[in-house]
């Protein structure tokens, strides 16, 4: 390209934009023959060659014999066709062509910078993912919450959000990078609030042992908004794992636990061995007799019986996490009756009754995915469920009450406010019923 005054500031906006000047010049080549096309139809018509299908692009059609090129001398582009026979070029530029050149030159050069900023936007939070950010609430789309994420902007679907969570504009939360997906609009930045990576990178943040790797987060399993489980370990002698992420009086593992909102947090001290990972898993209950089946990873536990509520936990939720940490599938029984079988994989609590397929699937499509929803008056209210009819309300009620057997009325309260030495159990300050046990 000759040294013009177009040129040079095509030159510099390339370069401060980090974009290609010959990718400008060829958009900028077929933006101005389609506004030849669109402005000067019957000249242009003179030149076509065959007809044109409706598949072809406006910006770039290709049967015709015309060009653009570019004047080295002036700076100027011009409209070329080329004679078949002779093979020389003729310029066919209509009189006031240069104001049309230069206002599609604007356009094509603005679109092109807006595009190279959005490509390196991407690609800079493609090296980031699953870093831990701060970011702001910017503005509700639909189901989807738009955050203000630093250059650009993050987009946080209903699956990324914690459920029941509310978030206010212009709000502040911890969220974590979590993907570039391809939507209708484009590349777009997924941040989320339920990605185990949050807590992970919440406790790298609170706790210097884990932002150094003295002290390893082997493993997380969690329930957004609810609950989660961490299994820790050492990679330094004489540094207690434990002790270390719930810090002096638990103060590091409540700053964790503050923001995600109020979210139980138990740390276990993580270990090789199957049998001591199960029993920690499954803290605060104490005295299991645990029966392993390596080849088919299942795990059998017997607990005694003023300790099974703390086994299964509140709708099942303590053994589902340790299923789901310790890569097990756990059935905890009481003597020789059993009472409840997971395999970490659940996705709802009505998961845990052990429905069919086609119930379970009518039930999520009427939100119905709690186990509350389904007890007292709430089950005969089933009926205004479209496919759900009286034979099948009875089968969940059969389901219901086999489960109910293992779920006691104290369970609540003992699940709450027990603890075991090596298990870390949290929930927010208003829950006078819950402590904080650091540690031994």
């Amino acid at each position: 390209m000759a040294r013009t005054e177009f040129a040079a500031a095509l030159n510099q906006i390339c370069t401060e934009r980090g974009i290609e000047p010959s990718a400008v010049l060829n958009s900028l080549k077929q933006a101005l023959l389609a506004a030849f096309r669109k402005d000067y139809p019957q000249i242009y018509a003179q030149y076509e060659i065959g007809e044109e299908t409706e598949s072809q692009e406006e910006l770039s059609p290709p049967q015709t014999s015309l060009s653009v090129v570019l004047d080295d001398q002036t700076g100027e582009f011009k409209i070329i066709t080329t004679d078949p026979k002779t093979k020389k070029d003729k310029d066919i530029t209509p009189p006031g062509f240069g104001r049309i050149a230069a206002q599609t030159a604007k356009q094509v050069i603005l679109q092109q910078v807006r595009e190279a900023e959005k490509s390196s936007i991407i690609d800079e939070y493609r090296s980031r993912l699953g870093e831990l950010i701060t970011a702001q609430v910017l503005r509700l789309d639909g189901k989807n919450v738009i955050l203000d994420i630093g250059r650009g902007q993050g987009v946080m679907p209903p699956e990324e959000q914690i459920r029941g969570e509310f978030y206010r504009l212009n709000s502040r939360i911890a969220v974590v990078i979590a993907d570039i997906r391809d939507t209708f609009r484009g590349e777009s930045v997924v941040v989320s609030r339920s990605d185990p990576r949050l807590v992970t990178q919440l406790f790298a943040r609170e706790v210097p042992e884990v932002g150094t790797g003295v002290v390893v987060i082997e493993k997380i399993a969690r329930d957004p908004g609810v609950r989660t489980k961490v299994a820790v370990k050492s990679t330094q002698e004489g540094v207690d794992p434990v002790g270390s992420c719930v810090g002096q009086k638990g103060v590091r593992v409540q700053a964790v636990i503050n923001e995600l909102n109020g979210e139980r947090v138990d740390i276990i001290q993580y270990s090789q061995d199957p049998q001591e990972f199960i029993s920690a898993a499954l803290s605060p209950a104490e005295n299991l007799q645990i029966t392993l089946n390596e080849a088919k990873k299942t795990a059998t536990v017997s607990v005694p019986e003023d300790q099974l509520s703390l086994a299964i936990g509140r709708s099942g939720q303590n053994v589902k996490l340790a299923a789901k940490l310790t890569g097990y599938k756990i059935k905890v029984q009481a003597g020789d009756k059993s009472t409840i079988q997971v395999t970490g994989n659940e996705e709802y609590e009505i998961d845990l009754l052990d429905l069919d397929t086609k119930t379970r699937n009518k039930l999520v499509e009427a939100g119905i995915v709690l186990l509350e929803q389904i007890m007292g008056d709430n089950l005969e209210r089933l009926k205004e469920v479209k496919g759900i009819g009286s034979k099948t309300i009875t089968e969940i009620k059969n389901k219901l009450a086999t489960y109910q057997q293992s779920d006691s009325p104290e369970e609540s309260q003992s699940d709450e406010g027990s603890s075991q030495s090596d298990t870390i159990d949290t929930s927010t300050p208003q829950d006078s019923s819950s402590t904080t046990d650091s540690s031994k």
